[in-house]
């Protein structure tokens, strides 16, 4: 779809689905300079990297909207960002993808106040090389499939007219258009208060070290404190509720542990060579300080909880749900059916985990095993290898019996012919 199928079947005003960045004013301007009515939205995420998220509205004004609004969105991350946890999705089993869940979200908290003033086209600021054109798209066909989504980085004319980001600035600086974004940024950030994705510019030259990165929500590791810190995490039913016997909200949940984990380089500069859905590599630095010190935490709870089959299946669920939200499915049955068959372990994970950060790192320390704290831990003296439990050395010796039946088998009939 380009701007002139738009124009051809009568659309007058198109919605944004804006961070106010430097694609944001770059289109506003050029469709509103086609004579499109453009109004912009804005989520609010509480972008670490916004001091005064109203600037947004002024930038938008300033590129040429006649509307712009901000909606809040902080609530529904943060319940978002607490499945996330509870699934244990990192991406590739590496990193917490705040950029990815933050999509379907941003469409979600957004569509509602657009529809109500009868838009029924919206456009986004998504590059077409990457995953959030897919993300951005698929939630807006699930939520609401009438809506159309134009996206300007997938119009042939505007991509001939901006080849890349210095066309932009070019254009920004000769329309005088209020832009945050200056030439001097050697890569480009995306924010949320889940995280922070850095990539592109000189992060694209893997032969350049990553530590030109300035962190946004904490230090490297290498500059946090010389001490470490000890914090006590109190979990129930899956749900944190206090750090350090301090009752939280969800919200300020994840602030607390944000400057916690940043504070000490827990979660910061993460680095990825990923697989991108639409099937290339991409190089990407991540911070996720609260996810990664509630993560780990929650991991640690999880080791009590589940018995063998049970890791087994939460495995596999945490692997999809994963890819799931990398490909931009977050909203769909598949995922949906998958969260649900979480709640029964959920609904057993109470406890109180202490962990020990120093330096970018997270180690056990200690858990409040007793029947109280932590009711439906499986860790018992059985295990022992002390003269404790019901477990009897003995019953091992037919336990063995039974295994070796087909361990013998395997000796005398496959393993000489095993080349190893």
């Amino acid at each position: 779809m380009n701007w002139k199928d738009l124009k051809k079947s009568g659309v007058t005003t198109i919605a944004g689905v804006v961070s106010g960045g430097l694609d944001s004013c770059t289109a506003t301007h050029w469709l509103s300079d086609r004579g499109f009515k453009i109004e912009a939205f804005t989520v609010d995420l509480g972008q670490p990297d916004e001091e005064h998220i109203s600037s947004i509205t002024e930038r938008m004004l300033g590129s040429g909207a006649s509307h712009a609004e901000i909606v809040s969105g902080e609530k529904h991350l943060a319940l978002a960002g607490l499945k996330v946890i509870q699934s244990q999705a990192r991406y590739e089993g590496d990193y917490w993808n705040t950029t990815g869940i933050a999509r379907p979200i941003t469409i979600a908290t957004l569509l509602p106040t657009i529809q109500k003033r009868n838009i029924d086209v919206i456009f986004h600021g998504a590059t077409g090389r990457g995953n959030d054109q897919v993300r951005l798209q698929l939630a807006t066909n699930m939520l609401s499939p009438n809506i159309k989504v134009y996206a300007p980085w997938r119009d042939p004319e505007f991509v001939a007219e901006f080849p890349g980001r210095q066309q932009m600035l070019d254009y920004c600086a000769k329309n005088q258009l209020p832009i945050k974004s200056t030439g001097e940024s050697r890569y480009s950030t995306d924010a949320n208060f889940l995280g922070l994705t850095h990539e592109a510019g000189d992060l694209e030259n893997v032969e350049i070290p990553p530590y030109f990165v300035n962190p946004g929500m904490g230090v490297w590791p290498w500059n946090s404190p010389d001490e470490p810190k000890s914090v006590a995490i109190r979990w129930e039913k899956g749900v944190p509720k206090k750090i350090d016997d301090v009752p939280l909200d969800i919200i300020s949940m994840f602030k607390k542990t944000n400057y916690i984990g940043g504070t000490h380089g827990v979660g910061i500069g993460t680095h990825v060579v990923e697989n991108r859905f639409v099937g290339v590599k991409s190089r990407g630095i991540y911070e996720a300080p609260g996810l990664e010190l509630l993560g780990k935490s929650f991991e640690y709870l999880l080791q009590f909880i589940l018995d063998r089959r049970a890791t087994e299946l939460f495995n596999y669920v945490s692997k999809t749900i994963s890819s799931q939200i990398y490909q931009g499915y977050w909203l769909d049955l598949t995922t949906t059916s998958l969260l649900a068959s979480l709640e029964p372990i959920l609904a057993l994970c109470t406890g109180t985990i202490v962990v020990r950060i120093y330096k970018g790192n997270i180690y056990f320390e200690s858990a409040e095993d007793t029947a109280k704290s932590m009711p439906h831990s499986l860790y018992t003296d059985d295990s022992s290898m002390e003269a404790m439990g019901s477990y009897d050395h003995e019953d091992s010796e037919g336990f063995l019996k039974i295994l070796g039946i087909s361990a013998k088998n395997v000796g005398a009939r496959q393993f000489p012919w095993l080349k190893r």
